[in-house]
Parts: C-alpha cells; structure tokens; sequence
C-alpha cells in the first residue's frame, strides 16, 4: 500500500505561511491584490477562477476580476495588461490560457512584467528558471509538484526522475526544478521510444501527459514516488488523474491522488507568490 500524498496537508501548511506574510504587509499597511484576467466563457476557466477567489479570499488577499469577450481584440487585451503592469494596488496577475486563437499568444503574455508574472507565463520568467535565477516565478502547477515533494521530506538527490509531458505549464519547468535539487532528469513524450522501461527506472515520476490513466501497472514498480498533475475526465464523468490509481497505489511506495493531490496545492501557490510579490515591493520601496 502506498503512501497516499494529500493535498490538503500541504495546503495547510503553506497556509500557515502565507497568513504569516500577509500579517506582516498588513502592519505596513499593504493589502496584497491578485487581478485576474478572463476572456470568454469557458467552464475550465471560471472553475479555476472560483477556486482561486475562494483561496484569496480566505488568506485575505483582495483581487479584482477583469472580464473580456471572447471576441476581443488584441489592442483591447494589451491595453488591459498595461493597465495592470501600472497598476500600484495590484501585485500579480493571472491570465487564462489558452488565449482564442484570433489572438496572437506570445505577444500578449510578454507584455505582462515579470514581477507580476505570478504563473510563470512570460519568456522572462521561463529563463529565469533555466538560468536558475529569481525573474518572475515558476508555473504554479510546477511549483505544486515541487511543494509536495519537499513537505513529505522526499529527498530528489541522486534520484532518477521521469517527467512524462514537455509542457512549458508543467513538464519544461519542473524538470529544470528537480534538477535544481539534484536530481538526475528525463523528460519523455509522445515521440520517446521504450517509454515503458523510462518511466520504470524513474525513483521519481512526475505524470503530465494529459491522457487519462495513460501510466498503468506496466510502467511502475516498488519503490517509487508518483507526482499525478492530470486533470481529466473518465468515461464515467469522474475526474481521474494521467495514472492510473487503483493499478499503481498497490505497487509504488507514494503517489498522489486525483482529485486531492497537486490541484489544491497549485491554488495556494498562485496566492503565495502574489503575497511574496507584495512583500517584494514593499521591501524595494523601502530601500
């Protein structure tokens, strides 16, 4: 039987930390803001963001919803990020992607700065992980799977990870995060060969295929520690993870569970790091 890596521990511990920070902007009189920028009408997207409101809401962060039509120009969404990069009260910005496909994607999210850049979306942030420098933040999901490993002590030194995606939102960022901790990286995809024997050598799986139950049975064995990021919906409407559980939970030594695992977690990373912005700012106008 597995260990069974809750969510929700880590939630509350990270909690506990963010409620510290915000006490601490509060005496200096700086409410930290989260602005969320929204185009359309997609169900994924108001899930996400009725799940981050609710999140700012209880560690008193204020926020502010910026809500565009599906059919927006790109003048009109560029104009809006400028505002927010500006914008004196407001420390981080979330925006929805994917962006419709009228628009031009990579020229919008560059216009975000970096220091508000709090999901990891901008080229800036991208290199500052590669480089291993602090400009902007890592992708929240990322930054999830790293969060869980350090609260229950896994130690990525020497270890063998797989990521299985190649994803700038998880599989890219997460894999320069481990090899940070001295981890040894594959990144597998759709192309890789033997993709089987890769992910059974792994110490480490970090799953991020976006394909429901894609790792089985085959791909496992004892002794391993399984980090499932898939959000996806099986045949009988259930959310499932990119593992699949019931066959895995009896073979490897930990594994997160779908939901209840990293998706909890990536909430309580999108609001630490617009406190850590806040805290960021008030310290440079200190200076």
């Amino acid at each position: 039987m597995a260990q069974i890596l809750l969510g929700k521990e880590v939630t509350a511990s990270l909690n506990e930390e963010i409620e510290e920070k915000v006490k601490t902007l509060k005496e200096h009189q700086v409410m930290p803001k989260l602005g969320i920028i929204r185009i359309g009408e997609k169900q994924d997207d108001i899930a996400y963001e009725r799940n981050a409101i609710k999140r700012c809401e209880k560690l008193s962060v204020a926020y502010e919803k910026f809500l565009l039509p599906e059919d927006v120009t790109e003048e009109i969404v560029i104009d809006t990020i400028q505002k927010l990069n500006k914008a004196e009260d407001i420390h981080g910005v979330l925006i929805f992607r994917p962006l419709p496909s009228h628009l031009d994607e990579e020229k919008i999210l560059n216009t975000l700065a970096v220091e508000k850049d709090v999901d990891g979306i901008t080229n800036l942030s991208m290199a500052g992980i590669f480089a291993g420098k602090e400009m902007g933040y890592a992708p929240c999901t990322a930054s999830a799977c790293i969060r869980i490993l350090d609260h229950y002590g896994i130690d990525c030194t020497g270890k063998k990870a797989v990521i299985v995606g190649r994803s700038l939102v998880v599989g890219k960022p997460v894999s320069m995060m481990l090899l940070k901790k001295n981890a040894t990286i594959t990144v597998c995809h759709t192309k890789t060969k033997n993709i089987k024997q890769e992910v059974q050598a792994a110490d480490i799986v970090v799953a991020a295929a976006g394909s429901a139950g894609f790792i089985k049975k085959e791909h496992l064995r004892t002794g391993q520690v399984v980090i499932d990021v898939g959000i996806n919906v099986n045949e009988e409407g259930n959310l499932c993870g990119d593992v699949a559980f019931d066959e895995a939970e009896p073979i490897v030594d930990a594994i997160t569970p779908v939901p209840g695992g990293v998706g909890g977690v990536t909430t309580s990373i999108l609001v630490e790091h617009v406190v850590n912005a806040a805290l960021l700012k008030m310290k440079a106008s200190e200076k």
